[in-house]
């Protein structure tokens, strides 16, 4: 059953979408920030809210390829507002890449490719057998 190349977790898929959410919106005002005032220096209050947001990501991104390009906001020497969002456009693509590794179609439906998915489905054919 198991012909997938790239598999994860439940808890993951729901880390993912709950995370994403969040991080979405907070992209969409530094962006907006960034079109008024790129040049200036966020504060350390919005630096700290985004970090607690790419602590979430990390926490799932590290182990995937484009985990390694990836860095939190530096809250020593706070960055300047087109630096936030040149950093938080890495995590925006490396969100990208991991639906397209774990998000597939099968049997033309779209299914996030999980353990407990493949296990499942693994159990239905077992049934199907007997």
């Amino acid at each position: 059953m198991n012909e997938y190349k790239y598999i994860t977790k439940d808890s993951v898929i729901a880390e993912y979408k709950s995370t994403g959410i969040i991080f979405e919106g907070l992209l969409k005002e530094v962006r907006e920030l960034s079109r008024k005032k790129p040049d200036a220096t966020m504060s350390s209050g919005k630096v700290k809210i985004i970090n607690r947001v790419l602590d979430d990501l990390l926490a799932f991104l590290h182990g995937e390829p484009e985990g390694k390009y990836l860095e939190k906001l530096d809250d020593a020497a706070l960055p300047q507002v087109s630096d936030a969002v040149l950093i938080m456009v890495q995590f925006e693509t490396a969100l990208d890449a991991f639906k397209k590794r774990y998000l597939q179609r099968v049997a033309g439906e779209m299914k996030w490719i999980t353990e407990e998915w493949i296990a499942q489905q693994t159990e239905l054919e077992k049934r199907y057998r007997t």
